[in-house]
């Protein structure tokens, strides 16, 4: 049985479970195993789709069952959405679903009749109504690019080349270094141009790389914020049907893994009004609902933040935001959508994230950086671990078990960086 928070100062409908949703292999994801345990310590019956019995969620204490469901995100979305189905009737009842990566967002915002209403056989699963494309449109680079041009939103300078012709003009006239992401969100796992966030030092460089992008390139070539003039900051939010934020939160990211371009392992919550208005007027613009996960850097040279990405789904380090009333983004989704008023409250400034698996490849990584965070508390007030828990600590012990293989990779990445590092300084 899941803990119960005698404490909460909100009661959530504990008739309505919620499930986790993901698509692709990536079992040691602490962002859902942070969402199992927030909604389960308040007596929500909780569900996952795991890719087998042995991951962390599955083991969480808080889940009140997990469906082992392999997928790469690469199948047809009919496939998925019948699979989505078998799920929600083996659960029998109508269940909030929480995506927790792209492919996930944007099968549900494309098949939202499909997932709702009495056909399904159980009532449906609920979740924001969207307009269908969005989510689509925000997960790609190049949609995103233009979204931000159409309501001057900053964002860095890119270019989105369609032939080997234009990558070849682009590197002649391009100040470098610049940056190589894959265009749109799903080409990580089909067939990417490039592993994550490349920088790229010089046209040859470039050039060099670009020989295996084919005809068509699937890549965005962007403008380099350079490190040592910037500062990364997120922001988490729960928006309702009206596109109002129910649940606000910023804060400055301290470190990732990799270093600068994946996963936030260090974060802080730092109060940020100016980042909370940008962020709300430009999804009241755009008309989106649900929960969002942004990143934007913060470019000393002009004073501007910087949208880089923009998640249409809970982000994995989630959990470091909570207001004084003890809501986090997950529990505002399913409180506002089981019809429960989603309390206020400011969010617990100084309170710091860590993510014990990457946080220290990402440390020695960053003693060698020229990267600040100078809106980071000299001391925290408090930590949230993304792993460890003393109410749940199968998925810590789980997670070590899987992580030796991918920590020994981390560490090996690490070490390239570091005598890349020292050949270009020689």
């Amino acid at each position: 049985m899941a803990r119960i928070a005698a404490s909460a100062p909100f009661t959530p409908d504990r008739n309505v479970p919620g499930l986790i949703v993901k698509f692709g292999d990536y079992p040691l994801h602490h962002g859902g195993v942070g969402a199992i345990r927030s909604l389960g310590r308040l007596g929500v019956p909780m569900y996952a789709i795991t890719e087998d019995r042995y991951t962390p969620a599955a083991a969480s204490r808080h889940l009140t069952g997990a469906f082992p469901w392999p997928t790469t995100g690469t199948e047809e979305p009919e496939r998925l959405v019948e699979g989505l189905l078998r799920v929600g009737r083996r659960i029998g009842r109508p269940a909030v679903l929480i995506p927790t990566d792209e492919e996930a967002a944007v099968l549900i915002a494309e098949h939202q009749d499909e997932l709702s209403g009495e056909r399904t056989g159980f009532g449906g699963f609920l979740f924001p109504r969207v307009e269908a494309e969005l989510p689509r449109r925000l997960a790609s680079k190049q949609g995103l690019h233009g979204l931000c041009v159409e309501h001057g939103i900053a964002s860095p300078d890119a270019t989105f080349p369609e032939s080997p012709a234009d990558v070849a003009e682009f590197a002649s006239r391009a100040r470098f270094p610049v940056v190589a992401k894959n265009r749109e969100a799903f080409m990580r796992r089909k067939c990417p141009a490039v592993h994550g966030t490349t920088r790229i030092e010089t046209p040859g460089g470039l050039l060099a790389l670009a020989r295996d992008w084919g005809e068509r390139p699937g890549v965005i070539l962007q403008e380099y914020l350079p490190r040592e003039e910037a500062e990364d900051w997120i922001v988490h939010a729960y928006f309702d049907a009206n596109s109002v934020p129910r649940a606000m939160f910023t804060g400055v990211k301290v470190r990732s893994w990799p270093p600068h371009a994946g996963m936030t392992s260090n974060a802080y919550v730092v109060d940020n009004p100016e980042l909370a208005d940008l962020a709300a007027r430009f999804i009241k613009q755009i008309g989106f609902t649900g929960i969002i996960d942004l990143d934007l850097r913060f470019d000393r040279r002009d004073g501007q933040y910087k949208l880089l990405d923009f998640n249409p789904r809970m982000g994995a380090q989630f959990r470091l935001f909570e207001n004084e009333s003890e809501i986090d983004v997950v529990r505002a989704m399913h409180l506002d959508l089981t019809g429960r008023v989603v309390p206020e409250g400011d969010q617990r400034a100084g309170h710091r994230y860590v993510v014990e698996n990457i946080d220290l490849p990402a440390l020695l990584a960053y003693r060698r950086s020229g990267y600040t965070t100078p809106h980071a508390p000299a001391r925290a007030s408090g930590t949230e671990l993304a792993w460890l828990a003393a109410d749940d600590m199968k998925p810590f012990f789980t997670m070590l078990a899987r992580f030796v293989r991918p920590g020994v990779k981390h560490l090996y990445q690490l070490w390239r960086t570091r005598r890349r590092g020292s050949t270009a300084a020689m």
